[in-house]
């Protein structure tokens, strides 16, 4: 039986992952498997296999942290608890990585070529399911994470990404009712939030095929398909109201390749919600 990883050895395993995501971001080329050679060298006879678990477990506790994350490692749960304490720490030292995820977040955004739009439709990811308690609440137990980055709220806030995010969602529905040889539907497609306001609860108002209403929510990120976002208490409240024609559209790997997948109904049937902000007013 294997022994478990030392804390030296996680240390170690999180400063590849780290520097691999830094690199990632920056739009700066490397291999994974020369990281891993290397990494192997200052752990305890890890096989690649075991470094590569590692790597995914780290992807899990980095989505738990509201993080940007690899999207080639795909997440992995029942990691340690060493795992996310080391992880934590060495989140607060990573001045230079919060540089460039910092500057992704914000900068502005418009819409890439891509050359067939209907394409950019995937299945959505499958996340490990989440037994322990939100990660709101986990980072309050942890006292010693003193800069964990909203990147999520960093995002909501980048107007530019959203309104790309919408027209991007506008061209694909377009084109998905053209090839559905629905033109006159393609053009009525609105990109209501700009047309009535942004108070609807949705961005988007499209149409099936059979002329009935998809109204259609748009959150849009730089990052992974799994990467956390922001929601309003309207957006829950209306796809609710509106479950029958409501679907939610996470756009994501925004500024390199766009994919989106699509997630109908209720928001809070199909993605946890965690309390991460309150509004407050003096008690009487």
């Amino acid at each position: 039986m294997a022994q478990d990883w030392s804390r030296e050895e996680v240390e170690a395993a999180v400063a590849d992952y780290f520097a691999m995501l830094r690199a990632e971001r920056s739009g700066v080329e490397y291999n994974k498997a020369e990281h891993r050679r290397v990494l192997s060298n200052l752990l305890n006879g890890r096989t690649h296999g075991s470094i590569e678990r590692k790597h995914q477990n780290l992807s899990a506790v980095l989505i738990e942290l509201g993080m940007p994350y690899i999207e080639g490692y795909k997440p992995l749960s029942n990691y340690q608890q060493m795992l996310f304490d080391v992880a934590a720490a060495q989140i607060d030292q990573a001045t230079d990585l919060h540089v460039v995820l910092e500057a992704e977040a914000t900068q502005p955004a418009t819409v890439p070529p891509i050359e067939d739009i209907l394409a950019a439709l995937v299945e959505p990811p499958s996340v490990p399911r989440r037994d322990d308690e939100p990660y709101a609440k986990r980072l309050r137990e942890v006292p010693r994470i003193v800069r964990v980055v909203d990147y999520p709220a960093m995002e909501a806030r980048n107007r530019s990404l959203g309104d790309a995010g919408e027209e991007f969602a506008v061209r694909f529905e377009q084109a998905r009712l053209l090839a559905a040889r629905k033109d006159r539907l393609a053009g009525k497609v609105e990109r209501v939030s700009v047309s009535r306001g942004d108070g609807l609860g949705y961005d988007v108002l499209s149409f099936e095929a059979d002329s009935r209403e998809r109204l259609i929510e748009v959150k849009t990120t730089a990052y992974g398909p799994a990467t956390p976002f922001m929601v309003t208490r309207n957006e829950v409240a209306k796809s609710k109201e509106l479950e029958a024609h409501y679907q939610l559209y996470r756009v994501f790997d925004f500024r390199r390749q766009p994919r989106m997948f699509q997630k109908a109904g209720q928001i809070e049937q199909a993605f946890a919600l965690d309390p991460v902000q309150f509004s407050a007013r003096l008690r009487g």
